[in-house]
């Protein structure tokens, strides 16, 4: 009989974990936007500009790590879902960077192409380098459940049915807060199909719009220099230009000396409405009231010069006046940037022929480009808009003149921050203003469709494919 132990099996030699410089620069712009509350557009471009210089990165790499940071940010409250019915624990007492490697994870598993095997080892890879080996156990064994479902049975199995919770099954499906659910139906209004199609362009990737300032360059110059493969005109501004995917505006000579900008094509309507409503009398002075970071301010100064009229820019923060000064520069009219306090302002009453105030607000209507800021908003920040919103019009409508013209904008569909806050200035609730009327915003947005009923205007980014501006136009009547 033979009593001798069992000869235990060599262990493994220790293998070093693979650095996927990808996938370590993806979950460094989450952890900034997580801890510093920082913004992906904001974080990604230096990180990305890093890696190409130290990494070699080549545009494929940033293409995929400029995908993983996005979708899983908009992805974030699906696969916070899916996650929790994987876990034994609250999501709460989830170590924040294990769970940004775990939804990193599963965007790779359930909104890539990027085979099953591969995203499960090289998010345990990664797992490994920035947690160590004990949690990548933990994520090992997590993504392997997330792993045995496609997005679609993921859904029927974390989402509520529709019938039963219509807010929380789009709150879930489609990854935006209950909160923002209810208030973007209340504001869009009508059935299921619309706000299913804008909750889903909100999770889009929107196109990079150029504007070309005019009197500085023009549209064909900048499709042309981009080539006309890569670039396409505007749907709706005459001065729009589109880049197909991966377009680099910095690479176009305009916009590198100022003459062209990266802005939205909903922003651009907003200033060009403003420039286009008629006024009785003098038209020699414009003010932009909140002009940071300077892109409207920088597309009205160029129409105010066309005209032969000066424009005031004003900005509160110091920081982005000077932001609004470079966006300016080169300008051919007449013009001032200064930092002021558009409710306290430093101007004279009735100053100007034309006023601009896109106010601060929310920022519902830019979740495509800031897909973070839909889970750090909350129904009472509203509150603390609106009486910034309030007196930032009133004094907008007191420094015009009478006959003047006021645009009131904001980026938001909000109701609370668009008509309420205008119907609350025009009946004076919170303060006196001086008299104003309504002017039908929709003549101003020429070849623009299913605008409403007026007299304001609301775009949508399933319908005009625009950020959610709004716009009203009101002339002082006395």
């Amino acid at each position: 009989m033979n009593d001798q132990a069992p000869r235990k099996r060599p262990a493994k030699p220790y293998r070093r974990p693979k650095k996927d410089p990808v996938r370590i620069l993806a979950f460094e712009a989450l952890r900034a936007v997580d801890e510093r509350d920082a913004y992906a557009n904001l974080v990604l471009p230096p990180l990305l500009r890093k890696a190409r210089e130290k990494e070699g990165f080549e545009a494929r790499d940033a293409a995929l790590a400029t995908e993983l940071v996005y979708g899983t940010l908009r992805r974030q409250g699906t696969y916070d879902a899916i996650i929790a019915s994987c876990v034994d624990r609250p999501l709460r007492e989830v170590d924040p960077p294990v769970l940004d490697v775990l939804s990193l994870g599963a965007h790779q598993l359930l909104g890539t192409r990027i085979p099953t095997h591969a995203a499960v080892s090289a998010t345990v890879e990664l797992a490994r380098v920035v947690l160590g080996d004990g949690r990548a156990k933990f994520v090992n064994a997590v993504l392997r459940k997330i792993s045995a479902h496609d997005l679609d049975g993921w859904l029927e199995k974390v989402a509520p049915p529709y019938d039963d919770d219509p807010e929380e099954h789009l709150a879930v499906v489609h990854s935006h807060p209950r909160w923002i659910v209810s208030a973007l139906w209340d504001a869009l209004g009508g059935g299921r199909a619309g706000i299913e199609d804008l909750l889903e362009a909100d999770n889009e990737r929107p196109e990079v719009t150029l504007v070309a300032r005019p009197g500085r360059a023009t549209t064909e110059e900048l499709i042309a220099a981009a080539g006309e493969d890569s670039a396409l005109p505007g749907r709706w501004s005459p001065c729009a230009v589109r880049l197909a995917e991966g377009g680099e505006p910095g690479a176009l000579e305009a916009v590198r000396e100022g003459r062209a900008g990266v802005q939205d094509e909903g922003s651009q309507l907003i200033a060009l409405a403003l420039a286009d409503v008629p006024v009785d009398g003098p038209d020699e002075r414009w003010l932009d009231g909140c002009a940071g970071p300077g892109g409207k301010a920088a597309l009205l100064g160029a129409l105010a010069a066309q005209r032969g009229a000066a424009l005031l820019a004003s900005e509160k923060q110091p920081h982005r006046a000077r932001l609004v000064a470079r966006a300016l520069a080169g300008n051919p009219g007449p013009y001032e940037v200064i930092a002021a306090d558009g409710t306290r302002p430093p101007w004279r009453a009735g100053s100007f022929d034309r006023a601009l105030v896109d106010v601060p607000c929310s920022g519902l209507g830019a979740l495509r480009r800031r897909p973070e800021a839909r889970w750090r908003r909350r129904p009472e920040d509203l509150a603390g808009f609106a009486p910034l919103q309030r007196g930032l019009l009133r004094e907008a409508l007191r420094s015009v003149r009478v006959g003047g013209v006021v645009g009131y904008a904001t980026c938001s569909p909000h109701l609370a921050e668009t008509r309420a806050v205008v119907e609350d200035v025009l009946r004076g609730r919170g303060g006196e203003a001086p008299p104003a009327e309504w002017i039908d915003a929709r003549p101003f947005m020429r070849g623009v469709p299913a605008l409403g009923e007026g007299p304001d205007v609301q775009l949508w980014p399933h319908m005009h494919g625009t950020d959610a501006m709004y716009l009203a136009l009101l002339r002082r009547t006395g």
